[in-house]
């Protein structure tokens, strides 16, 4: 049974549809060509911090990229200014991302992130956010996996704290650099597991990689069922589907990997998280291409999912979601008119929205959209 997890206040059954969406980052802004990969946590303190890599020169995943936040104390309504969590080199072309959050139940807000896709970091906020500690390198830990590593990677998206209190990160690897990564394709070009600490993130080490039967498995997403057992929901390369494996162990081995046929994936990252003991929501872009960003229910833990309502029909990409203390789904979402990594938008919604049809509940106009984006398509 699950005990000690963060969860909001349950909808009441008659609550009205309720949907909102704003800007969070919008590129060739605040000296930024392109902003991308988001990740989203809640607070014990109902903080929302969104979390991206700002790119600097181009849409490119490699370069001159920084990692940032920006923080809303009011469910996500108004932003502060960003903030720039790491950077190195000034205008050097190093690569700082692939953030992967992670909120305790102490309040501590702990945060994987890469540099240059081979060197793994972690810090800590203990002021909600506002500041953060000198990052301290893990590289060193990966060497247990027993893999070619050449690239590596956290998250990106949120991580979780198990109800007995052990951080899990979604990770992967890869034994090519990005240029060479499609010469001689094999399942175990890309490769996905999970790193964990049990002493409050002062230490992590690895498990077993999720065996490399289905074609290059990365970028995962995570959470832990009522019975304990760990579901890690994988993007593949050119499935046509998600796939998903389990680990009944905390994340020390995983299963072989199977594909959830409800789930349609475009080779795109995706989100999965708890909404109440037996509840889980999903979103990715349902399509074959980056398009129609959907929310996915599922009311038996994620083995079936029994409803989907298109968020955002256009171009859309990378997303994350996060529950704030009241009760509203939030889901921040890579967005724009001709091209998914326009800007990244913050989408707050209800219950009664997400389960009402939504072929007779038009969504509301949007906010403005920027067609200002690269049109570099990158990951």
């Amino acid at each position: 049974m699950i005990v000690g997890l963060m969860l909001p206040a349950v909808f009441a059954l008659g609550d009205e549809p309720g949907f909102s969406r704003v800007d969070v980052y919008v590129g060739g802004r605040d000296g930024y060509h392109t902003y991308r990969i988001p990740s989203l946590v809640v607070t014990t303190q109902g903080t929302v911090l969104a979390f991206c890599e700002g790119r600097k020169n181009s849409a490119r995943d490699y370069g001159d990229i920084d990692l940032l936040l920006k923080r809303s104390t009011d469910n996500g309504r108004t932003w502060s200014e960003q903030i720039i969590v790491h950077e190195e080199g000034g205008d050097a072309e190093i690569t700082i991302g692939n953030p992967c959050p992670i909120v305790d139940r102490k309040g501590i807000i702990h945060l994987l992130f890469t540099r240059n896709n081979q060197r793994l970091f972690y810090t800590c906020s203990t002021d909600d956010g506002r500041t953060w500690a000198e990052p301290r390198e893990h590289t060193s830990i990966l060497k247990d996996l027993s893999y070619p590593l050449a690239r590596v990677a956290s998250g990106p998206g949120h991580g979780i704290q198990t109800s007995r209190g052990r951080l899990i990160a979604p990770i992967w690897v890869c034994d090519r650099q990005l240029p060479d990564v499609k010469k001689e394709p094999t399942p175990s070009r890309y490769q996905s597991g999970v790193i964990y600490s049990d002493d409050a993130g002062r230490t992590w080490q690895t498990g077993k990689l999720v065996p490399p039967v289905l074609d290059r498995l990365n970028e995962g997403t995570v959470f832990e069922r009522v019975d304990g057992t760990l579901s890690l929901n994988l993007r593949g390369y050119q499935l046509g589907f998600r796939a998903v494996s389990q680990s009944t162990d905390a994340g020390r081995t995983w299963s072989e990997p199977v594909l959830d046929k409800e789930l349609i994936c475009p080779t795109c990252q995706a989100s999965i998280l708890r909404l109440s003991p037996r509840e889980v929501i999903f979103s990715n872009p349902a399509s074959t291409a980056r398009t129609h960003l959907t929310i996915r229910f599922s009311d038996d833990e994620g083995r079936t999912w029994a409803h989907a309502r298109v968020l955002d029909p256009g171009p859309s990409g990378y997303s994350d979601l996060a529950l704030t203390r009241d009760g509203d789904i939030l889901c921040l979402h890579e967005s724009g008119q001709q091209f998914y990594a326009e800007k990244i938008t913050m989408a707050r919604f209800n219950r009664a929205w997400m389960l009402r049809d939504d072929t007779h509940d038009p969504q509301p106009p949007d906010s403005d959209r920027t067609t200002e984006g690269a049109k570099s398509r990158g990951n």
